[in-house]
This record gives structure tokens, sequence and C-alpha cells, in this order.
């Protein structure tokens, strides 16, 4: 299941800064974003989950992301609260924010892409505007219960289903095995 190129990157860019830059549980152990130069270093990383070149990201950016990161997690827990009211609430408030205006661009030799971001706007605001527009896309159309947050024990980690049946529960395999690995040992004792 695809929305579109571009939607799934800025998507999948969303559930990278969340689950990178948001305080909590992750595969059943604490949880804790990371700060100064390895906050910035995990922002870079998170950024090209979406991207072919990432781009160069300063203190001020990984700061204001760690920020944006709080808010899209909003989203997710409310779609996976089935609030999809209040969802939708937090991502027009998000895109109110951001200014988000989408255009056509083309650069780098690629073929024109939609943008969702307005002229002139800050890395981190540009950024910003792109996750809040995806989830958008996402919340607008029929397939917006595909966002989550993991059900496993001690993970509160998101994620975008993007599986056939739309039925994925974990954010991770790692999560899925702890959770079937507990269900077979509490059946053998």
């Amino acid at each position: 299941m695809n929305f579109n190129s571009h939607t799934d990157a800025v998507v999948a860019m969303a559930v990278a800064l969340v689950n990178a830059l948001t305080a909590g549980e992750a595969r059943g152990r604490p949880y804790e974003p990371p700060a100064g130069g390895d906050r910035t270093a995990a922002v870079a990383e998170a950024l090209a989950a979406g991207s072919r070149k990432p781009p160069r990201v300063s203190t001020a950016d990984a700061d204001a992301l760690a920020g944006v990161a709080q808010d899209l997690r909003g989203v997710f827990e409310a779609v996976a609260g089935a609030d999809a009211d209040g969802a939708a609430s937090r991502v027009n408030r998000l895109l109110a924010e951001t200014d988000a205006r989408p255009h056509l661009d083309r650069h780098d030799g690629e073929p024109w892409h939609l943008h969702f971001h307005g002229a002139g706007g800050t890395l981190a605001g540009n950024y910003a505007a792109g996750c809040a527009t995806g989830l958008a896309v996402v919340l607008g159309g029929e397939l917006h219960d595909r966002l989550g947050v993991c059900t496993a024990p001690h993970c509160d980690r998101v994620y975008v289903d993007t599986s056939r049946n739309g039925t994925r529960r974990f954010c991770s395999t790692a999560c899925q095995n702890r959770v079937k690995t507990a269900a077979f040992r509490a059946r053998r004792s």
C-alpha cells in the first residue's frame, strides 16, 4: 500500500523524527532522545529516511524539529486512540503554523515533484510543513487508520502500516517477536 512516492517519503520522515526525538519506551526499554550533537545526527538520519540527498542540519534546526516531533507524535496517538477529529485538528494546526503550501518543483535533475512548504522557509519549517502535509494526505484518505503506536508492552514508537491487509500492530519485527515469545511462554507454563 502506497500513498504516492513523495507522500510516502515525508510520512516515513515523520515516523523517523517521532521515534528518534520523543521520549518514552522503545522495544521494552526506556528511551531518551539524544541531545546536542547526537540530536543533530539523529535528525539528519531521520530526514534521510525520505530524501535522496539528506540536508545539513544545524543545532537550531535539530532543536526546532524536536518540538515538531512531539506535535507529530500527538497525531499518531490520536489515530491510535480512534480520535480522527483530534488527529485532524492537530494536523490542521501544524499546517497553519508551518504555512504549508503544496507546489510543484524540479531540481537536481529530477522530474517535477510535489513540495509541501512555502517559499523562503527554514529547513526545520520546511520539513515540518512536509510532514504535516503528508499526514494530512493520509488522514484525508480512506487509509486514515494506517498510522499507529506500537501495542507491544513497554514500547510507544510509532509506525505507518503499509501492509496489504492493514493489520499491523507493532513498530518493528523485534516488538512483534517479543510479544509472540511472551505469549508462547505463557501458554507453556
